[in-house]
């Protein structure tokens, strides 16, 4: 999250505090809520990670878990050229 929103936010709600102290003062404090809601969510919104980080993250940890055994599998794959996908035929 930016630090500027945050700042902004706690601004937000500070001034929310200070209105709801003053009598009749309900249409400025739900005015002020609506805003840090707003800016809640677009923070929020921003500090989302595409759904391909979140799964580059785990990538390595799970073909770790594999074993040496299946590294030995694929050395040798790449060594015959037996890795991939078969030749067409004409």
């Amino acid at each position: 999250m930016r630090p500027r929103g945050l700042a902004t936010l706690k601004r937000l709600l500070i001034q929310l505090d200070d209105t709801l102290s003053i009598p009749n003062s309900t249409a400025r404090a739900k005015e002020l809520l609506t805003v840090a809601r707003a800016l809640t969510d677009d923070l929020l919104n921003q500090s989302k990670l595409p759904a391909a980080a979140i799964l580059g993250a785990k990538g390595g940890s799970v073909t770790a878990q594999k074993g040496s055994e299946y590294f030995r599998q694929l050395a040798a794959k790449r060594k015959t050229n037996a890795g991939g996908r078969p030749r067409k035929q004409p």
